[in-house]
């Protein structure tokens, strides 16, 4: 995304942002709210066409022509703007970075209804400190972590992806008890599966409308909006009214 590039270029000469989610432009045209549409051109291996065309169903993209070249499929959609945010990673992942895709500004359009954007959750910490193995070892079962041991985390930070929907709060700095007396294999290490670290752009494509990407020179994290658990809810609780 341009966007990212824009950050980046910002990034690293010393700026410290914190970034929400894309949004687009609407226009009102005769009375009518309308949204921007773009001409995609996607070219993929004919074992892909089935999981792209379901993905561009759900982002409400509309199929213009589809044909073949060689072994391979060219299709051509007319999808809203905001279906492509967070697409690309999906797309690579469904084509084994096989696919190739293109998009150009194509005209306004009618607003297409709402689009689901994620399925997944967020592993948010629990507390303020420094990442510890323990803790990790146990938030692991929950999900995807974003971080290793020795990171400094706060409260509110997102550390991981859970495959469900709906936040999940882990204490990635909590410590094991020390006892007296041991248990068999209680000496074991401990052992993590290796993070998965977030790129800017993959960080601007993961988070959802309650989340921002927190961009420093040092460093990219993901953060909810609202750091303090309590005043999560509360705001997910108006929101429901």
């Amino acid at each position: 995304m341009h966007l990212s590039i824009l950050i980046e270029t910002m990034r690293r000469e010393g700026y410290e942002l914190s970034v929400s989610t894309p949004r687009v432009l609407y226009k009102e045209i005769d009375g009518v709210k309308c949204e921007p549409v773009e001409r995609l051109v996607i070219d993929v291996p004919e074992t892909s066409v089935g999981s792209v065309m379901e993905k561009m169903g759900q982002r409400k993209g509309e199929l213009v022509e589809m044909h073949p070249v060689g072994s391979r499929t060219r299709l051509e959609y007319l999808v809203p703007s905001r279906g492509l945010f967070g697409y690309r990673s999906e797309f690579l992942t469904d084509t084994k970075g096989e696919g190739v895709m293109n998009s150009v500004f194509d005209s306004y359009k009618p607003y297409y209804g709402e689009i689901p954007r994620r399925t997944v959750g967020s592993l948010v910490a629990w507390e303020t400190g420094t990442s510890i193995t323990y803790g990790l070892f146990n938030a692991q079962e929950r999900g995807t972590l974003f971080i290793g041991a020795g990171v400094p985390v706060y409260e509110g930070m997102i550390v991981g992806v859970s495959p469900k929907a709906g936040d999940i709060v882990v204490n990635v700095c909590k410590k094991k008890h020390l006892t007296n007396t041991r248990a068999s294999g209680s000496d074991d290490a401990l052992r993590l599966i290796p993070c998965k670290q977030m790129s800017l752009e993959e960080s601007l494509e993961f988070i959802q409308d309650d989340e921002l990407v927190e961009v420093t020179p040092k460093n990219i994290r993901i953060r909810k909006t609202i750091l303090e658990r309590d005043l999560r809810l509360k705001a997910e609780a108006k929101l429901k009214k």
